[in-house]
Order: C-alpha cells, then sequence, then structure tokens
C-alpha cells in the first residue's frame, strides 16, 4: 500500500515493513504501516471492539475516536511516530503503535532511544496470537529507527496483554505505579527472544499445514459435468479413498436444479454452500482462479489446492499472475499448496483424504513425502504402492508459491504418525531456514532429501530462489552438517527412506553378511568396504540352505555383540534337473521375520536374485501359524520379483504370510499387488544414545524387512543409515564455542575498525582490505598473520630480511602468481644476504620486472602442512566456513569440507578431518602429526569472526602452515561490504517469491 501525498515527504512510505505472517491458528494475516488513507478503516475497526478492549487500551470509557484521535493514530513520520496495522480482507483487526519519548515520558525524537508502546486487537480475534506477532514487528521497526527499550502501561486485570509482554523473551522489568503495571522492555534480541519467536513459528506453520491437510470439508471447483478431467478425477479420488469429512462439487456452469454429482451436493458456487468449507480445491483456468479464490475467501475457506497450470512456469506474465493469486489468498487468511501442484494425501485414518491426481494412492504407512514435481510424485507414488510401502502424508507443491517443503518439516517435526520425511526438492527458497528446521526434525527422525536441478541455471520456471555461487558438492555437505540425508537419485530416497522407516537405527558400522551364494556375499562385502562400513567375512550357508538355515543364521548373527546390522543375501536353489524350482519364496520370508523379531534390535536387509514369491511375502503381514518345519529342499526359484519390496510381520510371526495378492488394475504384468498391513504408531528406534522405543531384544519397528535386487542398493541404504546415526548421537550432545576465546577476542575494537574501514557511504558491492588493514581486523580475533615487506629492488629486498632476520622467504604477490609456488614465484629458505639477492636476481629474470611481480619478503616459518582457511557468506546458503590442503588437493581434486557458521568446537574437528587428505595432517607414512588443536583454534576464531560481523563477506587464509606445534598464517586476503539481507533473522514473515 503506498502513502497519500499528504504523508510526510521527508520519510518515504517503509514497504519493508509490509509482511504476512501465519498466526497462532494456522490463518495468514497482513501486517503493514498505517498510512493517511486508513481513517475510515480504523473507524470501521474501532467499532468492532468491544468496551472492555477500549477501556483496556485508554484507562477509561472510550466509546467512540475523536476526528483529532483518527489523525493522530493515521499520521506518522516512520521515525518518532510508528503505526502498524495487521489486516484480513482488507480490514483492520489490531493496530500497534509508538511514540519515542525522553526519560521524563515526554515527545522526543533521536538521539532519545525509548519508546512507549501500546496495542489493540479486535475481541474476535484475541487468541490467535495477532499481538505476539505484532510485537515482533514493532520491536523490529524500532531497532531500525534507534529505538532500545519500550515502555508500556497496562491495568493489572489486563493479563492477556501483560502475558504477551512477558513471555516474549526480551529481558524486562516490572513495576507497579499508580494503579497500573510498568514494562520495560530491552529490545535487543536474546536467546531466550528467538527461541520464542520459532517455537511460534513452527507451531503456527505446523498448524496452517495441519488445516490443509485435516480438513473437516473438501469443495473442488472446477468438477466437470461429464466424466473425466481433473476436476472430475479428484472429486472420484477423494471418494475412493472414503474421506470422512463432508464433500461438495463446485461449478458455475451447473444448471441451477442439479442437486448432486457422484453422490455429492453439487454447488454454482462455495457461497451458496450452507456449510463451512475448510479447504477448496481449485481445477479451473488460470483466468478463473482469482475469482475462485475471492469466492472461497468471502466464505471463510482455511486454504486452496491449486492444480491449475498457467503460472511463473510460462514466463514473466504468468510470474506476475502467481505473485497475485498468493497476494489474494492472503489477504483472506489462506493458504496455498500450488499453483500447478499434484494434490495432496492424508492417510491418517480419521481423515482418508485423498485430493490428488494419484492414480494408485499408497497405502497408509510412516512415511511423510513431498515433492515440487508432479511427474516425480507420480512416480514415486507408483513406485512405493508396488513396493508397497506405505505413506502418512503426500503433498506434491507445484510451484510452491506458498507452501514449502520448510512448511512441511515444521509440520512432520511434530507429526506423530510420521516417522520419516522424504523430500524431492528443485529449489529451497529459504536455505537458512531449510537447514535450521532440517536440524532440529533430523534430530528426531531421518529426513531424506533428493536436489533437482543441482546445476547452476537450471533452476525450474515457477522457482524464483536466490542464487548460490558456492558448488553442489558444498551444498551436499552442508545438508549432512544439518543431518540431512542427502542422496543422488529418487531410487536411492526411497531405499534408504523404507530401511529407515522400518528398521531400527544400527549402533554401528559392523555388519555381519549370510546367505547361501558365495559370490553375492562377496559383492556385499565389497559394497561396504566401498560404503565406509565394516563388514565380517561373508557366511556362506551354501546353495543347499533351507529356510531354517537362514533363520538360524540370522538369530546368530543378530545376537552376536560384535555385530551392528545384517545384510541377508539369497539366490534361488536350482533343482538337479537344471531348472529353477519355485514357490517357497514365502517360507523363506517367515523365517526371516521370525529370526527379526525374536532377536536384538539390529537393522537387517535383505538381497535377493530372483526368488520366487520372496518380494511379494515380504511386503505382506506374516499370520501367526507356526512355522513349517524345515523342507528337505532348499529355497526355491522364482518367476517375478519386484525391488525393494518391504516386508510386514507381527513380532510374534512364526508361519508363513498370505500368498500374492490379485494383480492392481493397470500394474505391470507379472507384477503384484502388495497387501496392505496396519501400519502402528512407532518412533524412531535409538541404539547407543539415540533416543527411541524400542529396546535391545525387541524386533524391527513394524516387523518389515527392506529387500533389494541389488547388493550396492541394499548396502547404500544401510550405509546412510549408519552415517545418520552417528549424527544423532553426535547431536544429543551439542558442540559449543570454547569460552576462553571470548579473553582474546576484541568484538567491539573489530565492530568499530570494520565501520571505520566501510565508512558512513560504503560501497555496496564492497571493498577488498589491503594486507595491513587484514591483518590489524583479524589481530582483533587472536588471528596472527606473519608481516611481508615489499621488495622493489633487491637493496629493498636486503634491508627488509635484515628487519625480520634470516632465513626468509622471497614470493611474488602478482594476482597470476600468487600462491603459485610451481611456477617459480617463491624461493625459501634463504639464510643470508647472497641467497637473497640471486634468487631475486633468477626470480627476474625468469618471471619479469619487480614491478609486474610485485615481490615481498617475509620470515621462514616453521616447516609443516600447508592448509588453506576460508569463510565467505554465500546469498543462498549463508555464511560458509571451508578447510582444505593447500595446493592441488583443494584446487584440483576438489577435497575441502564446509560447516556452516556459526561453528562449533565439534565442527572444526570434524572439518579437519573429513577431507580425504587428512591423513596428513595425522601421521601419514611416518611423518610427525602436525598440532591439530591449534588449527581448530583458528577454524574458531574465523568463525566467530564472521559470525559476529556480517560485514566481513569474504576471508581467506592461505596459506596456513600447521606444524607439529603450532601454526603460522603466512597470507590473509579479507573483503566486507555492507551486510546482507538476512532471510533467518528478525520478526516471522512469509517469502514472497
Amino acid at each position: 500500500m503506498q502513502p497519500s501525498p499528504e504523508q510526510s515527504p521527508q520519510h518515504a512510505y517503509p514497504d519493508h515493513w509490509e509482511a504476512d505472517v501465519v498466526l497462532r491458528d494456522g490463518g495468514t494475516a497482513r501486517i503493514r504501516p498505517i498510512t493517511t488513507d486508513d481513517a475510515e478503516r480504523l473507524v470501521s475497526f474501532y467499532e468492532q471492539v468491544s468496551d472492555e478492549s477500549k477501556y483496556y487500551r485508554f484507562f477509561a470509557p472510550y466509546p467512540r475516536l475523536s476526528d483529532r484521535d483518527v489523525y493522530r493514530f493515521t499520521h506518522h513520520d516512520y521515525v518518532d511516530r510508528v503505526g502498524l496495522a495487521v489486516t484480513v480482507g482488507g480490514e483492520f483487526i489490531a493496530t500497534v503503535r509508538y511514540d519515542r519519548i525522553d526519560g521524563r515520558g515526554r515527545p522526543a525524537s533521536a538521539p532519545a532511544d525509548e519508546a512507549e508502546v501500546a496495542f489493540l486487537v479486535q475481541d474476535a480475534h484475541q487468541g490467535r496470537g495477532v499481538a505476539s506477532a505484532l510485537l515482533e514487528h514493532i520491536a523490529a521497526v524500532a531497532r531500525e529507527r534507534g529505538i532500545r527499550r519500550f515502555a508500556a502501561e497496562v491495568l493489572p486485570a489486563n493479563n492477556k496483554m501483560i502475558k504477551v509482554f512477558r513471555d516474549a523473551g526480551y529481558t524486562q522489568q516490572r513495576s507497579f505505579e499508580d494503579g497500573s503495571v510498568h514494562l520495560t522492555l530491552d529490545l535487543e534480541p536474546t536467546a531466550e527472544s528467538l527461541a520464542v519467536q520459532r517455537g511460534r513459528e513452527q507451531r503456527a506453520e505446523a498448524r496452517s499445514v495441519q488445516r490443509l491437510l485435516a480438513p473437516g470439508s473438501v469443495a473442488v471447483i472446477g468438477v466437470g459435468r461429464t466424466p473425466g478431467g481433473v476436476g472430475r478425477t479428484v472429486l472420484r479420488n477423494l471418494l475412493g479413498a472414503g474421506f470422512t469429512g463432508r464433500t461438495y462439487a463446485v461449478n458455475r456452469a451447473f444448471p441451477a436444479d442439479q442437486g448432486t454429482i457422484d453422490g455429492v451436493p453439487a454447488h454454482r458456487s462455495v457461497g451458496e454452500i450452507d456449510e463451512p468449507v475448510d479447504l477448496a480445491v481449485v481445477a479451473v483456468p488460470a483466468d478463473r482462479v482469482p475469482e475462485a479464490v475471492a469466492d472461497c475467501g468471502e466464505q471463510g475457506v482455511q486454504g486452496l489446492v491449486v492444480l491449475s497450470a498457467g503460472y511463473a512456469e510460462w514466463g514473466a506474465e504468468g510470474r506476475e499472475r502467481q505473485r497475485e493469486l498468493v497476494r489474494q489468498a492472503r489477504s483472506y487468511g489462506m493458504r496455498i499448496i500450488g499453483p500447478n501442484a499434484f494434490g495432496v494425501i492424508n492417510n491418517a485414518e480419521a481423515v482418508r483424504l485423498n485430493a490428488s491426481l494419484a492414480p494408485e494412492p499408497p497405502a497408509p504407512g510412516r512415511i511423510g513425502l513431498f515433492t515440487q514435481s508432479g511427474a516425480i510424485g507420480i512416480a514415486l507414488l507408483s513406485g512405493l504402492y508396488r513396493r508397497g510401502a506405505g505413506l502418512s502424508t503426500f503433498i506434491s507443491a507445484g510451484n510452491r508459491a506458498d507452501i514449502s517443503g520448510n512448511d512441511f518439516l515444521q509440520y512432520w517435526y511434530e507429526d506423530p504418525d510420521t516417522d520419516v520425511a522424504l523430500l524431492y526438492l528443485e529449489s529451497i527458497g529459504n536455505p537458512r531456514k531449510f537447514t535450521r528446521l532440517a536440524r532440529r526434525t533430523a534430530a528426531v527422525k531421518p529426513v531424506v532429501v533428493v536436489k533437482g536441478a543441482r546445476h547452476s541455471g537450471s533452476t525450474p520456471p515457477g522457482h524464483a530462489v536466490p542464487v548460490s555461487r558456492i558448488p553442489d558438492a558444498t551444498v551436499s555437505a552442508l545438508m549432512r552438517q544439518a543431518g540431512v540425508i542427502r542422496v543422488d537419485t529418487v531410487t536411492e530416497m526411497v531405499d534408504a527412506g523404507l530401511l529407515l522407516a522400518d528398521q531400527p537405527l544400527p549402533a554401528g558400522p559392523r555388519v555381519a553378511i549370510l546367505g547361501n551364494s558365495e559370490s553375492l556375499g562377496l559383492l556385499t562385502y565389497d559394497a561396504c568396504l566401498a560404503e565406509g562400513l565394516r563388514p565380517r567375512p561373508p557366511r556362506d550357508l551354501t546353495t543347499a540352505a533351507t529356510p531354517q538355515d537362514f533363520r538360524d543364521a540370522l538369530t546368530e548373527a543378530l545376537a552376536d555383540e560384535g555385530c551392528d546390522s545384517v545384510v541377508v543375501t539369497a539366490i534361488p536353489w536350482v533343482g538337479e534337473d537344471g531348472e529353477a524350482e519355485s514357490g517357497d519364496g514365502e517360507v523363506l520370508a517367515t523365517a526371516l521375520h521370525a529370526a527379526a523379531a525374536a532377536g536384538p534390535a539390529k537393522p537387517v536387509a535383505v538381497v535377493h536374485v530372483e526368488i520366487g514369491g520372496l518380494a511379494e511375502a515380504l511386503a505382506a503381514a506374516t499370520s501367526t501359524v507356526a512355522l513349517p518345519r524345515p523342507s528337505a529342499r532348499p529355497v526355491a526359484a522364482p518367476t517375478s520379483t519386484h525391488a525393494g519390496t518391504i516386508a510386514s510381520a507381527q513380532a510374534t510371526a512364526t508361519g508363513p504370510g498370505p500368498g500374492p495378492a490379485p494383480a492392481a488394475s493397470g500394474s505391470e504384468p507379472g507384477s503384484t499387488s502388495p497387501v496392505r498391513p496396519a501400519a502402528p504408531r512407532s518412533a524412531v528406534n535409538g541404539a547407543d544414545g539415540v533416543d527411541g522405543e524400542d529396546s535391545p531384544g525387541s524386533g524391527p519397528r513394524n516387523g518389515r524387512i527392506p529387500a533389494y535386487p541389488a547388493a550396492e542398493r541394499a548396502v547404500r541404504a544401510l550405509a546412510e543409515a549408519v552415517r545418520y546415526a552417528q549424527w544423532r548421537r553426535q547431536a544429543a550432545v551439542p558442540g559449543k564455542v570454547p569460552e576462553f576465546l571470548d579473553d582474546t577476542i576484541d568484538e567491539p575494537g573489530a565492530a568499530d575498525l570494520i565501520h571505520a574501514l566501510l565508512g558512513s557511504d560504503p560501497d555496496p558491492r564492497g571493498r577488498p582490505l589491503a594486507p595491513d588493514e587484514a591483518r590489524e581486523l583479524l589481530g582483533r580475533y587472536g588471528i596472527t598473520v606473519r608481516p611481508t615487506l615489499p621488495a622493489p629492488d633487491p637493496e629493498s629486498a636486503v634491508a627488509a630480511a635484515a628487519r625480520l632476520g634470516y632465513p626468509v622467504a622471497l614470493k611474488t604477490t602478482a594476482p597470476h602468481l600468487r600462491h603459485r609456488a610451481d611456477l617459480g614465484g617463491v624461493r625459501l629458505d634463504l639464510a643470508n644476504e647472497n641467497a637473497l639477492r640471486r634468487a631475486y636476481g633468477e626470480l627476474t629474470d625468469l618471471l619479469g620486472k619487480p614491478a609486474e611481480l610485485q615481490p615481498v619478503v617475509q620470515a621462514m616459518a616453521p616447516r609443516g602442512v600447508d592448509t588453506v582457511v576460508r569463510a565467505a557468506i554465500d546469498p543462498a546458503a549463508g555464511a560458509v566456513l571451508s578447510f582444505g590442503l593447500a595446493g592441488a588437493p583443494s584446487e584440483l581434486l576438489g577435497d575441502t569440507a564446509h560447516r556452516l557458521v556459526p561453528a562449533t568446537d565439534r565442527d572444526a574437528a570434524e572439518l579437519i578431518r573429513s577431507i580425504r587428505a587428512a591423513p596428513v595432517l595425522f601421521g601419514w607414512r611416518g611423518a610427525a602429526p602436525v598440532d591439530t588443536a591449534v588449527l581448530e583454534e583458528l577454524l574458531l576464531r574465523v568463525s566467530r569472526l564472521v559470525d559476529d560481523h556480517p560485514e566481513v563477506v569474504s576471508i581467506a587464509l592461505e596459506p596456513v602452515v600447521v606444524a607439529t606445534q603450532g601454526l603460522t598464517v603466512l597470507g590473509a586476503s579479507v573483503r566486507l561490504s555492507p551486510p546482507p539481507a538476512r532471510t533467518d533473522l528478525g520478526p516471522r514473515r512469509l517469502p514472497n517469491y
């Protein structure tokens, strides 16, 4: 909204204060500055406030606003007097105002840093978290305008307002004066205020998703009058899933006398429906969507699933149409999945919602699945269906103009029906927030991610995201730091997801391998070594092994304390006539179920090659029939199989399960439709410090055993589970920044220096620091850079060496020769003047004139390993700390490790140990180990500098020579820039894509 010409010209309308927010009940509202055009809205708003609320605001009966009041409350200078309003449907539902005051409480201007604040919330909207959201935003505005404290007078009976201030997390003081409570809030954010803000954000955004996934009623807008079409398909799927709520069909072309269609009430508009509608599925052409949105908004619909295409994926015009769609929906307090979405599914028994175009609905289960691509969503649903896997929820967000993967991470974090979160992402709109949410969610349940469109310039149309400058390998490393299981393909995502959903987490990397094929066992053994696991020699049961032999061997392996997980390999038995037999795969599956259920809680995976009936039996619930006596013949061969099918069994399973179900319509030739077992509630199992409900001696979470057609796939999934379990154990005791650093860091001095270096009107492009400036800034954080002295001629070089002391190094600093010892631009261990003069002559004869080479002299550092430490602000990922060995390992081979800033002591230790060349630091080939403790401290100091001062947009320390005792920083470059915008801090707000 723009100000009128009457608005104060010296202070432009601050449109960056406008924000959409999610309230406590999951609805949305808009916060914006109040302008002179809002007089009528203000009067109308005030008329709807109760007398009691008015009394609490003005401390006296105040039935109506005078013209003077209206003028005062709508005219602001946006500096000393600021008013914000919360709007829904364009109308005010709450206001807040601050007035800057001096020490005596009188109106003042800067430099006074205190303001009086007052709120008023319409009674119908109290309890929705409106005042809490307003406090966050008005506090941010006040800090921007140099105000550090809020003062408020509240009547003792106004408990709701007192609670808003008390629960905000700010440092505050309270006193009772003249019959009112006097509150003073320090507006500097605290750890508590940030935790409160993020806790409210999580609850609000999770609730907004829940309103979409568990509606009491659904209207499908765009249901065709004839069979077929998108709207009619969604309606059919809703009915087919047995949705427990009310369903309505809407089409403005319905005849006035048409009462029903497909057995549900038919209406020409949502406004004609007599009962409340919670969710609307919009399946009309894009040019008719605004009309449908307005119809829904006027009737109080809570959320929309927009299947319609024709938005940002169609170019600039469509992108603007998409933005207008979001603005329109949010103005009514609604959130959107889509546009260009595939739909949503919630398999909860109390809901049974299938508002999607999915041709094969998934069975109920413990996996939550989010995709941005409808095509990938179809493939995943179909694959999971064939493999017998169950889902708790499924969401295909399309262009994700509003609700994104971040929102569903908020929802899944506390969702009791979801044990594993799978996400296919083509873009990440708020990477810093994603990392924060993923880390928190991964601490309680696995998060598996496939990132599509990984290469620069390949972001799908319709996904407006920050442009990242870091390579995809770095993004992967940062995700893993946050506990995210990053895989490369959707097949790997499903493989890992099935194992994580159905098996306990392994206590370590030790793997037992058993089976009836020596060759398949060796392939599994090699795959384990390739994935960094510790396999035991495979146990060959021979091709004569019976199901009872498999059961006994698996029971023994699970009981072995030297084993953390088991991979079972199985091939078909070939009869004496050379023909493969079939029919006993179900018996083998039952044997494996029984052994797993009776043994300790360790993960089990099956690698099978064409075992007839095994995959189907592993996908079916077993019965309680007793296990048959061992057969005289070995395991039989199959007729068909499906990869990665998962098994389901009761903990007491001792008998064969039912045979394969009849083929499902539309399934592949020879395939079978898996029996859909009920999915009991189960928490992520833990081992050695990983929280969970399972205990030693219990079986897998729900008796299912994942099966794979190749050893590499099974082992890769198991390796991901091992690494995730290790991360969970470490995350249970988070790292910290050592306190001793605080005594050696001059944060205020560094801030003053940065301000002086940038100047009062800094260049938005930033500026690199001169060597002396960089050395001074780094010194404020205890980072000492060995000085260099310029040597424009031989005499200057000799004088510099005499000042520094021999031995010295002579180096060129020209950009094209910097850090290029291989080109001859560095001469080391020059012990005297003669050696220095000789080296200077050779350098200039070989590479060029001194003016081109820019040579310098530096005192020699103790011998050690050359490393490089960097930190940079990436617009998408945030501040990133990097480490590697200097030269070819990092530059040529890309052997560099990365962590997000701020880094903890554990992050620093992992950083130097995670590069492939790390053995060089720890005594490789008989060399003495270097001082890694002081190297970790250096990493922490660099991290702290970048975290404390966002103006430091890049640091490069190269080389850092790490010796057996101590280290030496030989070169440093620093770049400063005005602080980049932070999307993960500040008051809660929805992103605008």
